[in-house]
């Protein structure tokens, strides 16, 4: 015989009383039933607001959008910018996932019912981060692997028909391409990939060993170079040779890539190819790549951000308040578009110096986790 119930109310009063193996099998029901509410709202949430803000995004870009295939503008733009934007605000849906069930939940006593039925606050806990592991681990993974190479398609499109913020030229470039080997161009043009006078220098330890300088020098492809009108001096103690021709092809391990940097670069890369463009990077002593380093940590920090905000969601809601859920739901928006703020803020500390990119990305976290142990501790006396 199935038994139907019209709330957990009345649920948790019938097997509060019942054996204990039926109250095990009635707490993992319970689970299921907790970590369904959150992930359903977490997802009607998504779907609420992306509504709302492709509209919005249609609205501003119109113009532009017009001028473009449709085609292009479905498949190329927005499939790829809804998981985006739905993965850069995933702290936001979670928090309000979190506020809007669990509110709805303790409105209709249900949170009360189960703490009298002996479960704790901390056992009650347990569904809602094993929810919350579920959307960081899909967060991580988008972030990392799944959205970097969709990125390429929607930044492509956005440069063409809405705003060009690639970067095709650049002046007064030097780095270096291994230990010991400087090069330099006092200009470079991505359209015709072409540099200006280039110099090429070898050093054994400070001692310069040789040097190539050219008019210009052309990109192929795969760290293929073309020299013009270029001279080679070989120093060797007090001697020095010297070979000049018309053209020279020659393999040099930089490309435009290393040098011409974008502003939204670094989210096309996917997490290990972000890790490798840092270090190598550094190695050849490029300075302009907080960015890069800002978005690695970034990753990362709104990972651990979908359990610290589902803490203090539910530590938040798990009461009744005057007001009703409303009020909740309120002081949830205000707290989680505040993280994105100062999250926002903090990033800005790293790109001028004053912090590393570690610690901004991270100073967010390290404050809302205080935040949630007071309000954890408060809900669960």
């Amino acid at each position: 015989m199935k038994l139907k119930f019209p709330n957990w109310s009345s649920f948790l009063k019938f097997y509060k009383n019942k054996n204990y193996k039926f109250r095990i099998e009635g707490i993992k029901t319970l689970d299921w039933y907790i970590i369904r509410k959150f992930l359903g709202s977490y997802v009607f949430s998504i779907v609420l607001l992306l509504t709302i803000v492709v509209v919005f995004d249609i609205n501003e870009k119109l113009d532009s959008m017009l001028k473009a295939p449709l085609k292009d503008t479905v498949f190329d733009y927005f499939v790829n910018f809804l998981p985006y934007f739905a993965n850069q605000f995933s702290p936001l849906f979670t928090f309000i996932a979190v506020i809007f069930f669990t509110s709805k939940m303790a409105d209709n006593s249900e949170i009360i019912a189960i703490l009298s039925s002996g479960v704790s606050f901390k056992r009650l806990m347990l569904p809602y981060m094993f929810a919350a592991t579920v959307i960081a681990a899909m967060t991580f993974s988008l972030s990392a692997y799944i959205i970097p190479p969709a990125n390429v398609k929607r930044i492509a499109y956005t440069n063409k028909y809405v705003k060009n913020k690639k970067v095709d030229y650049g002046s007064n470039i030097q780095l270096q391409v291994t230990p010991g080997v400087i090069a330099y161009m006092s200009r470079y043009d991505n359209y015709s990939k072409t540099g200006y006078r280039f110099s090429l220098e070898k050093f054994d330890k400070k001692v310069l060993k040789s040097r190539l300088t050219a008019q210009s020098i052309k990109y192929d492809t795969l760290y293929r170079w073309t020299v013009r009108d270029y001279v080679i001096r070989d120093f060797k103690g007090l001697k020095e040779e010297i070979k000049q021709g018309s053209q020279l092809d020659t393999i040099i391990s930089i490309e435009p890539k290393d040098f011409l940097i974008a502003v939204n670069d670094q989210e096309m890369l996917t997490t290990p190819e972000l890790r490798r463009y840092i270090n190598k990077q550094k190695e050849r002593g490029v300075a302009n790549i907080k960015n890069f380093e800002i978005e690695l940590e970034r990753r990362y920090a709104m990972t651990a951000a979908a359990y610290i905000l589902t803490l203090i969601g539910m530590s938040l809601s798990s009461r009744k308040v005057r007001g009703g859920m409303g009020v909740n739901i309120g002081i949830g928006i205000v707290l989680s578009f505040s993280y994105i703020l100062f999250s926002t803020v903090t990033a800005s500390f790293a790109v001028s110096g004053l912090t590393s990119p570690m610690i901004a990305m991270w100073i967010p976290n390290a404050i809302y986790i205080i935040i949630a142990v007071y309000l954890y501790r408060k809900a669960a006396v």
